[in-house]
Formats: structure tokens, C-alpha cells, sequence
């Protein structure tokens, strides 16, 4: 593997460039900012990440196109100054403010700067009160260019300016662009108001001393009745006037530092109730094991407890090779049947679509204005953006161990709040929850499925001991279902029936096939042995170790020859001994085995077979039940 190269190493932060956008858009709106983008290969959600870093040759193609777009040759400076704003400095102005004056500000400059760049060395220190020298030393192997100089300047001017000061006075007598080895600043500011009040007391004192001196010499009677009460008052007016004007600074000071105070404990109360919300949610998911119950759970969070008019959730085929909607609130009718026949192709290498970024990267998509990527989304993906109305939205990959399972996007239409990263980190926290709800509820399905398919391969593996027997389980469980739906019976008891019903017959495994297949009539003693296959059955189950609800399988397999009257088998119940299930299958197997062919027999015509099962109500069969099979058996044939 060859080693990068140190110009293709990312450098700058993403700050940087999203400090120019707004620029753009506040001062260059005939701009297109996803071309701008799109040219300097840069992707629209990485100007959004604060977490981005970008390549020097990233920066390079993005200035030299803005240069031309613009028709500024000093739109970098433009830039630099432009970062004072409140729009611009964002998160970083409270802090710089809490520094209480420039002079700190300037000291520390190199500590602000390497949140933005990682391309340079800052060296600074105050070499009067109201004067700093600033080093940049470019780390080795970096070409940087001259606007980033520029920049620099533009940013050193706007750090006085943001405590109220003038723009300071910017000297560069050293620059690595006109043949020097760093880049070194002198930055000068019109001194705190204080300090010029007391030095104009300290010189008013100095000048007392001599003047009273003289004057006693001269004319005693003037100096002791007019020069000394003039010159005492002057001094003590001119003390008072400058600690009244540094108690005024220091307030101010303080005001600044009590809105960073305040403002740092806002954040820290956001991200404890974002972290309470995270805990919230994954308990919440937790108690779900069912993928539509989890994305019914998501959606109900989204809209009742989190700030956004809509949110969805689209997630991957197996294959990944598409996205596709699986739930979401806050649409339109139209846009809900429009999301539901709409595919994210997930295999074409060149689509560069916000929730297929998110999903291939794994990573926050964050767009403040679909304006600013129409240049780089495809036509389908525009019109469908058009057609949703979206304006500003979030899209936070779903991910369970490295593995993208899809992808979480919401976005405000009616509510003003504009989004920001503190709702980026709140997803970011909520998706993890979300993957490992959906990869245990992935789990769980499979090993469901692989459950059942074990039973059906039970199940078929008997009936298929007889050609005239063959799929006999299977039926008999599709009209068990059935009867379940008919009684309302709940969907665990259900699921636990379907089983019980496939496996009713399974003891005939320990039954002579000279018994099983004879054509004729059966003697007492062949009816007899027939009969042992419900013990046979359930102690055969009994070695399946079913848990849960499952643990009534056995039971419910065995009882399901026994009658309402106490004459069946094998142990005689009668009526509510009989558990329910086994009155269900009971129902089921009857009528299945009477209208299928057998050896002996050929299979009875529909309407005599619901005769036969109507004139056993109440000495065989529960009433009930066969009301239920026969309304389901009515509804199967329509």
C-alpha cells in the first residue's frame, strides 16, 4: 500500500467551508452552491458534519471556483471577516467571548485555530496590552496556498471586533509567500478605555509633584488655595472616571461569561435529556420482538415525543441492494402511497442521494436547504425531494456492528426550530437502539422460521409413510388456523396450535406400516395398537423441551382423540377436561381424514361429511368449534 501523500491528508475542518456557504447565501445568492460543491469534490453533508475534514486540494478547487463565481479576488479575506457573525461563529462565539477581552482571545488563538485546521502550527503571544504576534508554521509537506494567508488575516481582524472593539491594525512584516519560513502577524487594538483613563491619572500624579513643588516657591497663597484642591480633584476625577469605566468592562465581561455559563449549562441539560430519551427508546424497543411492532414503536416516538413533523424508516433488502420505506408519520395520503412504490437503489456506484450516502458511509447526512445539492441530485431524486417538500431534513444511518440495515430520516415543514447537530447527535444516540431492536427481532424471525421448518419436516416426515396420507398434518393445521381466527383466539395461542396440530399424529412413527396402510377393517387388537400413538405422541414431545407457551404441545397432541362424552382416547376426558386445543384439532383432523381418500374407504362428498360433523356436536365435538370451522370453511370458498 503506497503512503498518502500529505497534501491529500484531510486538514480542514469542515467549519471552514461552512462558514463560506453562508457567505454565499447571505452575500452571493445567484451562486449555485451544489456546483460549487460538486467541483471542488465535495460532497453537500459533509459541509454539515462538523466531524469532516477536507483535503488541501479540496480547499484549493473550492476557493478557485468561488474566486471566479463571485468576481471577489479577496472573497477569502470577505470570508475571514464574515466568521465574526453571529450566523457564522455559531458555538464558537460564546467561547471566545468568555475569554472577557482580546488580549486573552489573541494569546490562545492557536488553541481556537486547530479546531478548524490541522495543516499549521499557531505560536502567539502579547507583546504589549493592546498587541500580539502571531506564528503560523505550515507542518511539513503541506502547500498551502496564498488566500488561506488571507483568510487568516480576515479571521485575526474579526476577534477584537467581536468585543465590541475596532478593527485592529494588522501587520505582516514575515510571509512564507514572499520568501519567508512562517507566517507572522502583528495585531494591534485600540486599548481598554480603563487602562488609557489610569494612565491619564498616573501622569496627572507625576506632574502634581513637580508643579506643587514649584509653586511653593513661587506664590505659596496660590498653590495651597488653588493649584493643590484643582490638582487633588483632577487626580481623584480622573482615578474614579477609570475604575468607573473598567467596572463597566468588567461587567460587560461578566455578562459574557455568564451567557457562555448559561449556554454551556443548556447544553449540558440537552445532552442529559438526550441521553435520557436514548435509555428511554432502548428500553422501549427492548420489550418488541416483531420488525412491524419495532417500526410501530419508532414511528410512535418520533411523533409523540421527539420535535419533528416527519420522519421515516427505510431499510435494506438482504441483498442490499435497495432502500425501501417501511414506516412514517406526518406525510400527506399522496406522499404515503408515493413512499411506498419509491426504491433507493442501493447498487449504483455513482448515485450520490442523501439516504444512500448515509446508508453506504454509515454516517449522519445533515441538508440545511435542499437548494444547495439540486446540482448534484439526479432528476428522479429531485422531483421525488419536490414532490415530499422537502426543505431541510437529517438522515442517520441504522447500523448494528458495522452493518448498515438502513436508514432514519426526518425533517420540519410546519415547526420553524431548524434543525441542528444537537438533533443529529439525539438520532445518532436512537439508530444503535433501533439496529440491535431490528437485528434481535431478525434473530428471533429466524429462528422462528427455522423452528417451524423443523416441525413441517416432522410432521411430512409421517404423513409421508402413506402416499394416501401425504400433506394430511399440513391440512389439518391450515384448518386449525382457521378455527383460531373464527374463535378470535389470541395470535401466541394460535402459534402454539399450528404446531401442536402438525405434530398430532407424530407418535403413528412407532406403528407397523402392515397396520398403518391395510386396506380393510382393522381388528381390535390393530385398533388398539393404532390408539397407543397419542401416548407415543406426547412422550416423543415430551423429550422436545418446549418452553413457554409451546409447553402445552405435547398435551394438546395427545388429547386430540378424545370426546365431549368421555368415549374417546386415550384417557377418557370429558368436557372442560378436554383442553381447547385438542377440541380444535379434534374438529380439524376428523373432518380432514373423512373427506380424503384412504385404503379402506373413498372420501365422503362436503355436504355429507358437515352432516356427520354436526350430528356429534355435544357427544364428540364442541359446538362452538365446529360452528367456527364450518363459518371459516364457508369463507375458504369464496
Amino acid at each position: 500500500m503506497t503512503k498518502s501523500s500529505p497534501k491529500s491528508l484531510p486538514l480542514y475542518n469542515s467549519r471552514i467551508i461552512n462558514t463560506y456557504t453562508k457567505l454565499i447565501r447571505s452575500r452571493y445568492s445567484y451562486i449555485n452552491i451544489g456546483e460549487l460543491l460538486s467541483y471542488a469534490k465535495i460532497e453537500p453533508y459533509q459541509v454539515e458534519d462538523e466531524g469532516h475534514w477536507f483535503t488541501q486540494e479540496q480547499i484549493n478547487l473550492f476557493h478557485e471556483r468561488l474566486k471566479k463565481l463571485s468576481g471577489n479576488k479577496e472573497i477569502a479575506r470577505e470570508a475571514g471577516r464574515y466568521a465574526a457573525s453571529p450566523d457564522a461563529l455559531g458555538s464558537m462565539r460564546p467561547y471566545i467571548l468568555g475569554l472577557v477581552g482580546p488580549a486573552r482571545a489573541y494569546e490562545i488563538v492557536g488553541r481556537i485555530a486547530s479546531n478548524f485546521t490541522k495543516s499549521s502550527r499557531f505560536e502567539s503571544r502579547l507583546i504589549a496590552p493592546n498587541k500580539a504576534e502571531i506564528t503560523v508554521t505550515p507542518n511539513e509537506g503541506v502547500s498551502e496556498k496564498l488566500f488561506q494567508c488571507e483568510n487568516r488575516a480576515g479571521y485575526m481582524e474579526t476577534i477584537a471586533m467581536m468585543f465590541g472593539y475596532k478593527p485592529p491594525k494588522i501587520e505582516h512584516p514575515e510571509c512564507i509567500f514572499r520568501g519567508g519560513n512562517v507566517c507572522r502577524y502583528i495585531v494591534s487594538w485600540e486599548e481598554s478605555r480603563a487602562i488609557y483613563w489610569k494612565r491619564m491619572g498616573r501622569i496627572a500624579a507625576l506632574l502634581f509633584f513637580p508643579l506643587f513643588v514649584s509653586g511653593v516657591f513661587l506664590d505659596p497663597h496660590l498653590t495651597f488655595t488653588t493649584v493643590l484642591p484643582v490638582s487633588l480633584l483632577a487626580i481623584l476625577f480622573l482615578n474614579w472616571y477609570a475604575a468607573n469605566i473598567e467596572g463597566l468592562e468588567l461587567r460587560a465581561a461578566i455578562e459574557n461569561l455568564k451567557g457562555t455559563g448559561d449556554k454551556l449549562l443548556d447544553q449540558i441539560n440537552l445532552n442529559y435529556n438526550n441521553i435520557l430519551t436514548v435509555n428511554e427508546v432502548g428500553q422501549a424497543l427492548s420489550k418488541r420482538i416483531e420488525i412491524d411492532d419495532i417500526l410501530e414503536e419508532i414511528v410512535h416516538i418520533l411523533e409523540n415525543r421527539l420535535d419533528y413533523d416527519r420522519g421515516m424508516v427505510f431499510l435494506a433488502d438482504q441483498q442490499k441492494l435497495r432502500l425501501s420505506y417501511q414506516a412514517g408519520f406526518g406525510y400527506t395520503y399522496e406522499q404515503f402511497a408515493m413512499l411506498k412504490t419509491t426504491e433507493f437503489h442501493l447498487d449504483n456506484p455513482a448515485s450520490k442521494g442523501a439516504l444512500v450516502i448515509s446508508f453506504r458511509e454509515q454516517r449522519p447526512v445533515m441538508i440545511g436547504d435542499i437548494e444547495d445539492i439540486e446540482g448534484t441530485l439526479s432528476p428522479h431524486s429531485l422531483e421525488f425531494a419536490r414532490r415530499m417538500g422537502a426543505k431541510s431534513f437529517i438522515c442517520c444511518p441504522i447500523v448494528y456492528e458495522e452493518e448498515a440495515l438502513g436508514v432514519l430520516v426526518v425533517d420540519n415543514i410546519k415547526n420553524k426550530r431548524p434543525l441542528s447537530q444537537s438533533d443529529v447527535n439525539l438520532l445518532m444516540g436512537i439508530t444503535p437502539e433501533i439496529g440491535i431492536a431490528i437485528h434481535n427481532a431478525r434473530l428471533i424471525d429466524g429462528a422462528i422460521s427455522q423452528f417451524k421448518s423443523v416441525i413441517q419436516v416432522l410432521a411430512a416426515s409421517i404423513d409421508a409413510r402413506d402416499p394416501l396420507t401425504a400433506g394430511h398434518s399440513e391440512k389439518v393445521a391450515e384448518y386449525v388456523l382457521g378455527i383460531c381466527k373464527e374463535l378470535e383466539i389470541p395470535a401466541d395461542y394460535t402459534e402454539m396450535m399450528q404446531v401442536a396440530a402438525l405434530l398430532h399424529d407424530y407418535g403413528k412413527i412407532g406403528i407397523d406400516d402392515n397396520i398403518l396402510k391395510k386396506p380393510g377393517r382393522l381388528t381390535q387388537d390393530e385398533m388398539d395398537i393404532i390408539q397407543t400413538h397419542t401416548d407415543k405422541t406426547k412422550k416423543i414431545l415430551d423429550r422436545m423441551d418446549f418452553k413457554g407457551i409451546y409447553s402445552e404441545v405435547p398435551e394438546i397432541a395427545r388429547s386430540h382423540h378424545e370426546k365431549l362424552d368421555g368415549s374417546g382416547y386415550p384417557r377418557g376426558l370429558k368436557g372442560e377436561e378436554i383442553p381447547l386445543g385438542a377440541k380444535i384439532i379434534s374438529v380439524a383432523d376428523f373432518f380432514e381424514a373423512i373427506t380424503a381418500k384412504r385404503h379402506y374407504r373413498e372420501p365422503m362428498l362436503l355436504k355429507d361429511a358437515f352432516g356427520l360433523l354436526f350430528d356429534q356436536v355435544g357427544s364428540s365435538f364442541d359446538g362452538r368449534v365446529v360452528e367456527a370451522f364450518a363459518s371459516y370453511y364457508k369463507k375458504r370458498g369464496k
